[in-house]
Formats: C-alpha cells, structure tokens, sequence
C-alpha cells in the first residue's frame, strides 16, 4: 500500500516537472502531492527551508531538514522536494523554497496550491410529471453533492441554455457545506411558465461546473414533463361580494370585498378604485378597516388568468352613512336609478312634513283669533238682550199715563 502511495506521488512529481515553475498548482483532494524545490542539490547535506501558510497554520510554518517534520501532513525527500501524501482543504495556501547550492547560489520557489474534489453526476429530484400552460409551474430540483468548489449548475430546455429572467424562467439556488468535510452541495430549482400552444412535451436537463478544473461540464438525466392546456373561464363568472350588503357604512366600520373566480388553476386577483390600480399585492379579498371619506368610491376586481387577457367584475360603491340612516338596498353602480328614487322620495317627504308644520300653524293662529273674538260677541248679545227687554217696560209706562 504504502509502496503504491510513493509511486503515485513519484507519478505526481513527473507530471508536475514541467508544470513546478507555475505560481498556480492545482490537486486532487485525497492524492499526494510532490513540490520541487528549485536550485536544492540532488544529494544531501542539503541547505534548504521550506515555508507554509495554509489552513493548517496560524502563520507561516517553517520546515527543514534538519528540523522537526510533519510526516502525517508535509515532509522534505531526500532531493529536498517536499511531499504531501494526502492533499485537503486544509492544504490550500502558499509554499516557499529557499536553498543554497553546493557553490553558494540562493534559489527560491514560491507556489500557490488550490484543491478540488469532482462530485458526481447531478441529479433531478422531484421531477414534475405534469406543467399547465400559462401560469409558473416547478419543474424540479438539482442536486449535484460532495463537490470542491462548490462549482455552478445551469439548467437547459431542448438543449438550449435557460436564463433566469423573472417572468417566464425563474432560478432559485441554494449552496450548503458539511461542517465536517468541508465538501459542497449545490441545488437549484426550475420554475417555468409554459408558452400556450408551445410543445407538449419539452425536455428539461441540468448540468454541474466545476470550479476546478477546467473540465467538461457533468449533465443529468433529462425529464420531458406533459404540457396541460386549461379551458378558458367565461367572464360572467367573475363577481364581487361586499359585506355589509349595499356597500354602505358607518364612519370606522369595517367593508369586506371578496372577488369571486371560480377557476383552476387561480386567476391573480388585482383591485381598481375609481378607475385607477391600487398597488397592493395580488389577493382576491380586499378588507377596509376603519373606514373614512377617503374610502369611499366605485371598487372593482380584475382577475387576470392564464390562459387569456384580464377581465374585471362589475362595479361597487362604497359609501359611508350617518347613524340612523337607512342603509341602500345594493351598492352597484348599474342600481343608481333605484338611488335616485329614494332620492325623490325623500324629497317629497320633507315637502310633505314642511306642509304639515306649515297647516299647524295655520290653524293654530285662527284659533287664536276665535278666541279673542268671542267675548267681544257675548257683550254685544248681552247688550242687545238689555235693550230688548227695556223697550217693553217703556212702551208700557206710556199706554198707562194721563
């Protein structure tokens, strides 16, 4: 075993002969790693330090022949190159050579070590059997594990390369670490909106890049989901509920309109007041609370399915009613004649109790006026019952003379 692991590690240095005068080396987590030290004499004594700074380190870490070694994690050959059996990640960082020749020339040798770990072919998880035109739909989810770097997945539709966009294509990706081995899992999931009358079966890939090295690209089974194509929803069966019945209410009350759109899957559901959008999200109940003069108005609903245009419910107004007057039968605008006849009628009752008042009053000043006429009446008839009955005596007194 262990004469396997120095032939590989001797394999790794002839690989790397002609690769050593680069700053950048790339390796392989778990296999050995050979670095040359340049201008070192092939034989010893040798003068020569070799220096690190990686994850092992808190600084620079100083190695030499004649020092202590770290045989578990680096350690100097006898050509003075030093050797790695096991590449980690720990192992990413800086080394540094310095020798002296047997004729007194100084060379120094600077690396770079990055690591990499290939993981496997990624993986659709969840995959959807089924899509419906129109409206976003999850494809799947995938998973590529146990890769270093974490490395990129994209994602292909009929070969082509799909870009998130926000409308139609829409990316959502997620990297996790292990907190013991350091490797990544890196998972994405698809949502797409199926075009109408697009192919009824479309094929869906992922495929995982690797951040080191420079490699093909690992591509996952394909999945071809079936396109489901709902039936339009005729308009009238849009509605608009409002609670209280009528729309009208009280200062600080409480209106609930509820837009009513019986369809699979949902349509979005937007608000219109007074012929303008207002900006709250999408949702098919709108609640008031507290309501005030600025509430009030003509309120629609507009619900927007995906299979064709918007189309918008009838119109309600909202108004608010003083306490202890009656509240209107409906509060759609199409009943404004039924508010116009209340209108008139409330008309001719003011009329009706004003001519009431009006009659009283009348008749209470005639009355009035009988009653001071009265026993001006009585004196005259007293008066004229007096005279009567002295005529009488007068004409008897003068029959009866001389």
């Amino acid at each position: 075993m262990a004469a396997g692991a120095a032939a590989g590690a001797w394999m790794l240095v002839l690989s790397l002969w002609g690769a050593v005068g680069s700053q950048n080396i790339t390796a392989r987590i778990g296999e050995p790693l050979v670095l040359n030290c340049k201008g070192a004499p092939k034989k010893p004594p040798q003068q020569l330090e070799w220096k690190l700074n990686t994850g092992r380190t808190e600084a620079w870490k100083v190695l030499s022949t004649q020092g202590d070694s770290w045989d578990r994690v680096a350690r100097i050959l006898p050509n003075g190159s030093l050797l790695l059996p096991a590449v980690g990640i720990q192992d990413e960082g800086t080394f540094r050579c310095r020798a002296m020749s047997r004729k007194g020339k100084e060379t120094k040798s600077n690396y770079r070590v990055q690591v990499y770990k290939i993981p496997g072919k990624p993986e659709i998880v969840d995959p959807a059997s089924e899509l419906t035109a129109g409206v976003p739909n999850k494809v799947g989810t995938c998973v590529s594990e146990g890769g270093y770097p974490a490395g990129t997945i994209n994602w292909h539709l009929d070969g082509k390369h799909l870009v998130s966009d926000g409308k139609g294509v829409s990316v959502k990706e997620e990297t996790r670490r292990h907190p013991e081995t350091g490797l990544f899992t890196v998972q994405s999931e698809l949502m797409v909106t199926p075009a109408l009358g697009g192919a009824p079966r479309p094929t869906f890939s992922c495929s995982f890049s690797p951040g080191l090295p420079r490699r093909r690209a690992l591509h996952a089974a394909p999945i071809q989901p079936r396109v489901w194509a709902p039936k339009p929803v005729p308009l009238e069966k849009v509605q608009l509920v409002v609670e209280p019945e009528g729309g009208a209410v009280a200062p600080g009350g409480t209106v609930t309109l509820t837009c009513e759109a019986p369809a699979q899957p949902p349509p979005q559901i937007h608000w219109i007041k007074d012929g303008m959008p207002l900006r709250l999200s999408p949702s098919p109940v709108l609640l008031l609370r507290e309501v005030g003069p600025q509430d009030q108005g003509i309120y629609s609903c507009v619900a927007t399915y995906p299979t064709h245009g918007p189309q918008e419910s009838p119109a309600v107004r909202i108004s608010i009613i003083e306490t202890g007057e009656e509240e209107p039968t409906t509060g759609y605008v199409r009943g404004s004649g039924l508010g116009t006849l209340a209108l008139a009628l409330e008309i001719l009752g003011g009329l009706g109790t004003a001519a009431l008042l009006i009659g009283i009053i009348v008749w209470q000043r005639r009355k009035h006026r009988e009653e001071r006429k009265a026993p001006e009446n009585q004196e005259e008839e007293e008066h004229t019952e007096l005279n009567q009955s002295e005529e009488p005596e007068v004409a008897e007194g003068s029959t009866g003379g001389p």
